[in-house]
């Protein structure tokens, strides 16, 4: 395999980035900023910020207030006043997700439990974009990588979206939303370095090709420092990324709007600290969304993805997808809200395998189709509402699969609204669950393809969200979730027990709770607090002899925490701070910790912002997870200054 020709002009954006940013910093003419939404959401007050529209948790904008689920929306302000610089770091700002930084460039991000580097009960999208590698069901955090200033807000879901999202979308959904290149518009420019974030560099352009039709183009890259192994060792796991990308905006009516999109990358992540891994891509995007009525729309959107990984020991993948999805919306009468949609994706997945380490056969197509109706019942002079809804799907290994939704949503005044549901969602197989062998010899296999079939959820939701008084907010979510068909590792016949396979010889159940709180203290001090609970039990299935006893899926805390406080000090300098406790990890057993972030920004002029940013600032080092390879890495604390112009 040969790197792609777009490699070439990602690697000249990763060089000239930096000094194009400090040319255009001095010399370009101001623009005139048309960032009104984003200066609008920095306004709201507490009530308009629980009228927040969401649009994951029923493919539908409705208020954050009325949504029907755990959804905890994080904001463009959220990540600008914390200081984070990338998107698993902002990330950890959603409190119902465990997220946890494995390396320089591995992250296990999962919610409501089952966290492991290799998590694959999470869906991720970007832009309406499915994030997925079907070799193990789960996400690449290492190539996803966005402007931060770009993103709008990231909508997270704990608990299962089966219904709207299908397969994967099993304990949770990340909705990553940039902005429309009309609140884009002009020049940003961006230039950081420190200790661990070692630089940063990003250059975007917003303008406009008429009043209906505006773009923007962007450039970025960063590198990152490398870890420490346990006993305070370097690791030489150091990451660097660079990508490029374009987007265009067009509204040719008052009631379509159309959006394209494409994003090329060139990574280079190096977690086992001897040779880096060569990961490149590029991906595209239409979508076309048409108002017929405030109660009638649809939406059609499609994209192709191209992803390629050598991981620079003979073992290479390389992955094509196509999507095509339609959605539509329409009121029938004045009680009923009807949703259906269709859905169709491919992904040709292609590997150069190993010797002893192989995916057989090397190349799989891979199909899903998918179709879904869901009915909004207003009920009780629409104090009540009753949502009733169906996912069919159809996959490659397992045939068809079921995903059923009752929700009930009470809003007894206009600020408060308790809500419950009950959800099933599947997990489907992976090329690695069915097709992945490794072998002791070229004729000896230790593991050997099996029959895995689709994990299965049954999750039962309930909750409370309130806006209490002018100035405080509150969202309170249960949750019980019995699991059936779990993968356990089950070993071959006697004597040797070889080969090994891959079965659903585990069971079991979590519950649990999320609490967020968000406080104004003053006008120019903001809290937000939030909590979760976790307890999982899982045991074996009757006939189950699984090697790793039900452990192997998840290393989950049963209690986390984490306090954001933003204050204005005075006009133009900004204090943030973020303290965050993450509970014990049982097996591999990682002990509790606590970080410390602190970010203090200065508009030195209406164009130019100067912060200090300091991470992990509480100890010189800490683990934050353990995978089973490679070896253990401590992340150290961390000092990084940046400049900002905007014009």
């Amino acid at each position: 395999m040969k790197l792609q020709p777009h490699t070439h002009c990602v690697n000249w954006i990763r060089t000239a980035t930096p000094l194009l940013m400090c040319i255009f910093c001095f010399i370009a003419p101001p623009v005139k900023s048309q960032d009104l939404e984003v200066k609008k959401l920095k306004a709201l007050s507490m009530e308009e910020l629980m009228e927040i529209e969401v649009i994951s948790v029923s493919k539908r904008k409705e208020k954050i207030l009325e949504a029907a689920s755990a959804v905890q929306v994080i904001t463009d302000e959220d990540i600008r006043n914390s200081g984070v610089a990338s998107l698993p770091e902002a990330l950890k700002l959603a409190t119902n997700l465990q997220v946890a930084q494995v390396n320089a460039s591995q992250w296990a991000i999962s919610a409501r439990g089952f966290n492991n580097v290799l998590a694959n009960k999470l869906l991720v999208l970007i832009d309406g974009r499915v994030v997925y590698t079907p070799m193990y069901a789960g996400v690449f955090w290492d190539v996803q990588n966005l402007v931060l200033e770009d993103i709008e807000r990231i909508e997270v879901i704990s608990g299962p979206g089966g219904t709207m999202w299908g397969a994967n979308a099993v304990n949770g959904v990340i909705n990553i939303i940039t902005k429309n290149t009309r609140d884009t518009q002009g020049l940003y420019a961006e230039a950081a370095a420190g200790t661990e974030l070692r630089g940063l560099a990003s250059l975007r352009y917003g303008g406009k090709l008429s009043n209906k039709l505006s773009y923007r183009v962007y450039g970025t890259t960063f590198r990152r420092d490398n870890t420490l192994f346990r006993d305070s060792i370097e690791a030489t796991d150091d990451w660097q990324i660079a990508q490029t990308g374009l987007r265009l905006d067009w509204e040719p009516t008052a009631n379509d709007a159309v959006t394209l999109q494409s994003n090329f990358y060139d990574d280079r992540p190096d977690p086992d600290g001897d040779h880096p891994v060569a990961a490149s891509g590029s991906n595209a995007l239409a979508r076309w969304n048409h108002s017929v009525s405030e109660r009638s729309d649809f939406q059609v959107q499609m994209f192709y993805d191209k992803t390629w990984r050598d991981f620079r020991n003979g073992f290479a993948e390389k992955l094509h997808t196509y999507d095509l999805e339609g959605v539509s919306r329409h009121a029938l009468g004045k009680r009923h809200i009807v949703l259906y949609g269709l859905g169709f994706r491919m992904m040709d997945h292609n590997v150069r395998n190993l010797e002893l380490f192989a995916f057989k056969p090397a190349q799989k197509s891979l199909y899903l189709y998918n179709a879904f109706v869901q009915d909004e019942i207003s009920l009780a002079k629409e104090k009540l509402r009753l949502t009733l809804g169906m996912k069919v799907e159809r996959n490659t290994y397992t045939g068809f699969q079921y995903q059923p939704n009752v929700r009930l949503t009470w809003t007894p005044s206009p600020h408060q609204t308790v809500w419950s549901a009950v959800s099933r969602a599947v997990r489907n197989p992976a090329r690695i669950d069915r097709e992945f062998f490794l072998y002791l010899t070229p004729e000896l296999p230790y593991i050997a393809g099996g029959n895995f079939q689709s994990e299965k959820l049954i999750a039962y939701e309930l909750g409370w969200k309130a806006q209490i008084r002018d100035n405080l907010t509150v969202s309170v979510s249960t949750f019980y979730n019995r699991y059936d068909d779990l993968r356990s590792v089950e070993p071959g016949p006697p004597p040797f027990g070889i080969p090994v396979t891959f079965g659903n010889g585990v069971k079991g159940d979590t519950h649990g709770a999320e609490v967020l709180l968000t406080y104004p203290v003053t006008p120019s001090w903001k809290l937000r607090l939030g909590y979760t609970y976790l307890n999982k039990d899982l045991e074996l299935k009757p006939g189950s002899a699984d090697m790793n006893n039900g452990t192997a899926e998840s290393n989950d805390p049963n209690h986390q925490a984490l306090l954001q406080s933003t204050v204005q000090l005075f006009k133009g300098l900004r204090l943030s701070t973020v303290l965050r406790y993450v509970g014990r990890l049982p097996e591999p057993y990682v002990d509790e910790h606590a970080d410390l972030d602190v970010s203090i920004a200065l508009k030195v002029t209406r164009r130019i912002e100067v912060n200090v940013t300091g991470q992990n600032l509480l100890q010189d080092h800490h683990t934050e997870f353990i995978p089973s390879s490679p070896a253990p890495k401590d992340i150290e604390r961390g000092v990084y200054g940046k400049l900002i112009c905007r014009f």
